[in-house]
């Protein structure tokens, strides 16, 4: 039986760019399939907007090569561009203008034409809840309606591929679950996403794929899952009826940690289905009853500490 093999929709091989002595990408691979979030993680400086601004074009790398939707950025850069969207870190809405006008101003960028350019406007206006508040100036909306706009006017060409660079840094909660709706919805009509954040649990909802960078190198990549289960400090909790249960299963498991105020035990463990059976069979073995479980797993700050041991946050990556 054949397997069938993904389309990528974003493609890097030994990029590389430098700002005199100090390397930002250093022999960057990276394989984006098509219909996916692929997530980029790093802390300020590792070199997430260097790779976003080589990809959508706005830069040159030193060496290496990249394609975007299957053409060559340094070669086909018209072809990229109209295949492509941009949501950068700080919002493209002018002030001055209406939602209506900001989105109009797009179509003709984007050479709709007229009609054609109005209907697709109303289409996202609605898509995006903004109806209501489109013939009012930009300078009045929310944080979140600001966001919402500018995502609604990176989607006026129709784009393949859109490249998200920390969109919802300073979003309340509510708003920041908003952009992660369309984003799903996005990718539900196969565009790709490609997403830089500081917030992890960011990454954990929506991405795919998830690509930690450091130094401008590539130390990890995999599902959030999989980066997790390389962490230590997983574990899980054993919970038991009764005092006889809890000590039938410390018999059994001596490395486990015992607490008896709660009949549980605290059992180390890397998260895997295998280890899970492997624990269970082993209880079944010797006739222990659990009366429930908690599988609990290192978290995506866990990961990006170990990996890069860099606190994230900090002050925004803006040059490199």
């Amino acid at each position: 039986m054949t397997t069938q093999q993904h389309r990528s929709a974003i493609t890097t091989s030994g990029l590389r760019k430098s700002y005199g002595d100090h390397a930002v990408l250093d022999g960057l691979d990276l394989d984006v399939p098509e219909g996916t979030v692929f997530s980029l993680l790093g802390a300020n400086g590792a070199g997430k907007t260097t790779t976003i601004k080589i990809l959508s074009t706005l830069i040159k790398a030193d060496s290496g090569t990249a394609a975007v939707d299957g053409h060559d950025v340094a070669t086909d850069p018209d072809a990229v561009r109209a295949a492509i969207g941009v949501t950068g870190q700080f919002s493209a809405v002018d002030n001055l203008f209406t939602g209506e006008e900001n989105m109009l101003l797009m179509a003709d960028l984007n050479h709709l034409g007229r009609a054609k350019g109005r209907r697709r406007v109303a289409e996202l206006l609605e898509q995006f809840d903004l109806v209501e508040e489109s013939r009012k100036p930009a300078a009045t909306y929310s944080g979140g309606m600001r966001r919402r706009l500018d995502l609604a006017m990176t989607l006026v060409g129709d784009p393949r591929v859109i490249f998200l660079d920390e969109p919802t840094t300073g979003l309340d909660p509510r708003s920041r679950r908003g952009v992660w709706k369309i984003v799903r919805e996005l990718v539900a009509r196969r565009v790709t996403i490609f997403l830089t954040t500081q917030y992890l649990e960011e990454a954990d909802e929506l991405a795919d794929q998830i690509a930690v960078l450091d130094h401008g190198r590539l130390i990890a990549q995999g599902t959030s899952e999989d980066l997790k289960r390389r962490i230590p400090g997983g574990h899980v909790r054993l919970q038991f009826a009764d005092v006889r249960e809890l000590d039938l299963a410390a018999n059994v498991l001596r490395h486990a940690v015992r607490r008896d105020e709660a009949l549980s035990l605290q059992v180390p463990t890397d998260g895997s289905v295998q280890s899970l059976k492997g624990l269970l069979d082993r209880l079944d073995v010797h006739s222990v009853t659990v009366d429930g479980l908690t599988v609990h797993t290192p978290d995506l700050d866990d990961v990006f500490l170990a990996l890069t041991g860099t606190a994230k946050g900090g002050t925004e990556e803006v040059s490199l």
